[in-house]
């Protein structure tokens, strides 16, 4: 056996002693040394101590009942909330209105005629084909209500987030101010907004377009201020050298420059809308979600499919519409636009006409002879696979055998090693993980987060939840890494991938739940089976991205020297493209977080189902608790993720 000399030792001893994460792991030591015995002398249990927990049931029931007692009579509602919550209201019952008397021949022909002049006659037919589905599921109702909520919130959330993107664009005290708050709101699950908004508007509409603005306007905010900042310095001094005022140079030159970030806002504040509109439905606002939601509590598939369908489908048409005006995308060819004005005209024309002959033959809304009912066909291929495929399958065995053995195998020690961890130990872990990650303002933060956990009383839940999360992140980066180098590696396999990938991408999260339900039953498992089919297609995208963008040179190098496919991709691939992975990372744990949190729908458990359970029972105290742990287990994970993605982007 080889013995280290002393002359080895003293040579390496020192390099060792030198790296600054060894400095840092050390210096937690000490703390941990001293600070350990002292807790388990004062707190012998393991998990958190009860006399570190602070009760918040009685005081937030206490100004939920002032809310409610004063909605009516308080000069705060009266004369500021009031009139934002009947604002709302008369907006999205003024499009609807709007949207019910163009009736479904209106509809469908206006938004087909919005497609082509967008992006031409495919998508356009698309469009239309799109609308005519809805109706023949028997959804056309929810679909405009869900339309007029989407229609107000994204009008809305384009307007907030495009005027403090241009505040932060044009001022850096008013960017190094957002820019932190931008960051938080964009890795908070969608959940989280919902719980707010409910104790101040109540259960209704005006809540959920509120939630859906807050949600949605942070890309749009920064976006915006990319674009801004981003403009051509050329051409800014060159407007600004004709004698341009302050305001001209705005509307002139930044703004025209910065379209593309602009329509690439909006795309993402239309998705993020449309997701959101769909979670809203949990605090009354109706529509397509409702209809899911209200059939997944229930466990029937076939309704859930039914209202799910016209969800995915409009989030593939307005993300095709927008994403085309995006690119700037036209159609010189086309023949419908050799005369474009007088097309136009001639089309609107003939929309209108559609839309008053339909009213006039007295079939504005859509017929229901002409509906084709697929839940019950549905709810006969669940039960077919529930008899035959959830368990009792030769070798392989059946579904819900495989979420057993998950939740047996996986879940559950992970669960249970957490929660076996003495209370100290898990804050010691995450400090040691966010400072050798980040700086010791990111531990800080990390570490405060989880002792917020622990003092609202939802330690073993919020555990629970992280569990899960971790599991799912686990599956996610396995399942994600090994495809993205197949993509990167392979032209057929990304083109092949490339579609299912978009599809995937604009689908909101609530639909995700309706297929694991059908194969899996309802329980964790489904919920981390959500989270990760939710979460694969960021991370296979960034890192075929990361992968395709290494340095060509780099693999040319080693080709020469006679590197294989395999080390080509160990020693060089993977090496270079360590930023996208990182990113990776972090964009699977912030959105894993986020479904695994409406797996409380689907038998998720932990805070999940706590806040589930405290907006549908109206006991805002324990949905109020559970929403704020959210924030804080988002804000933790973002924090132990998040800076080594920024510190190896500037290496890089």
């Amino acid at each position: 056996m080889a013995t280290v000399t002393a002359p080895a030792l003293r040579v390496a001893l020192p390099g060792v002693l030198k790296h600054r994460a060894l400095h840092k792991l050390l210096l937690l030591a000490v703390v941990a040394a001293v600070l350990a015995p002292l807790a388990h002398a004062r707190w012998h249990s393991g998990t958190w101590p009860a006399a570190l927990t602070v009760d918040l049931t009685d005081p937030l029931t206490r100004v939920s009942d002032w809310i409610i007692d004063n909605r009516d009579s308080h000069p705060l509602f009266l004369y500021f909330f009031g009139h934002i919550s009947n604002g709302v209201v008369l907006c999205v019952r003024a499009v609807y209105l709007f949207l019910l008397a163009a009736g479904w021949a209106g509809v469908t022909a206006l938004g087909a005629f919005v497609a082509w002049r967008t992006a031409g006659v495919r998508l356009a037919l698309g469009t239309a084909a799109a609308f005519l589905a809805c109706g023949l599921l028997g959804m056309w109702v929810p679909t405009m209500q869900t339309l007029a909520l989407m229609a107000v919130a994204v009008l809305a959330s384009v307007v907030v987030g495009a005027l403090l993107g241009l505040a932060a664009g044009l001022s850096d005290r008013m960017d190094r101010a957002l820019r932190p708050v931008l960051d938080t709101m964009q890795v908070l699950p969608a959940f989280a907004y919902l719980l707010p908004v409910v104790l101040v508007f109540g259960i209704g509409v005006p809540a959920a377009v509120l939630a859906t603005v807050v949600y949605a306007a942070p890309p749009m905010a920064r976006l915006t201020s990319l674009g801004l900042r981003g403009a051509d310095k050329e051409v800014l001094e060159a407007v600004e050298s004709l004698g341009a005022t302050a305001r001209q140079r705005l509307l002139t030159a930044r703004l025209p420059l910065a379209r593309r970030e602009l329509l690439l806002g909006l795309n993402q504040t239309i998705m993020m809308a449309l997701s959101m509109a769909v979670i809203a439905s949990v605090i009354g606002g109706g529509g397509l979600g409702d209809r899911v939601y209200q059939a997944l509590a229930s466990v029937d598939v076939g309704a859930a499919l039914a209202a799910g369908i016209p969800i995915v489908l409009l989030a593939v048409v307005l993300d095709r519409v927008t994403a085309a005006a995006g690119r700037g995308t036209e159609t010189p060819h086309d023949r419908l636009t050799t005369y474009a004005p007088l097309t136009t005209y001639a089309l609107l024309a003939a929309v209108a006409a559609l839309a008053v002959a339909a009213r006039l033959a007295g079939r504005p809304d859509w017929p229901d002879a002409w509906t084709v009912a697929v839940a019950e066909p549905v709810n006969r291929v669940v039960d077919w696979m529930t008899d035959h495929l959830y368990s009792g399958v030769p070798v392989v065995g059946g579904t819900a055998d495989w979420a057993g053995r998950f939740t047996t195998w996986v879940l559950d020690p992970v669960r249970d090693g957490l929660q076996g961890l003495p209370w100290w130990s898990v804050l010691l872990l995450v400090a040691a993980l966010a400072w050798l990650t980040g700086t010791w303002r990111t531990a800080l933060t990390a570490v405060l987060a989880m002792t917020a956990i622990g003092v609202l009383g939802v330690w073993e839940p919020s555990l629970d939840t992280l569990s899960q999360v971790l599991a799912a992140v686990a599956v996610t980066l396995v399942l994600g890494f090994a495809t993205g180098v197949a993509a990167a590696r392979s032209d057929r396999v990304e083109r092949l991938l490339r579609p299912v990938l978009d599809v995937f991408q604009t689908m909101p999260q609530f639909v995700y739940l309706i297929p694991v339900v059908a194969l899996f039953g309802v329980g964790r498992a489904p919920a981390v089976a959500a989270a990760v089919v939710y979460a694969l297609p960021a991370v296979v995208r960034i890192t075929t991205q990361g992968l395709r963008q290494v340095d060509p040179a780099a693999l040319e190098s080693a080709r020469s020297l006679g590197a294989t496919g395999g080390q080509q991709l160990r020693q060089v691939q993977l090496p270079l493209a360590r930023p996208a992975l990182l990113l990776a990372l972090n964009q699977g744990v912030v959105l894993v977080l986020a479904v695994v949190i409406i797996g409380g729908l689907v038998g998720g458990g932990a805070l999940g189902y706590d806040a589930v359970f405290g907006l549908a029972q109206g006991d805002l105290a324990t949905g109020l608790v559970a929403g704020a742990a959210i924030v804080c287990l988002g804000l933790m994970l973002d924090r132990v993720t998040q800076p080594a993605v920024r510190r190896a982007q500037k290496g890089a």
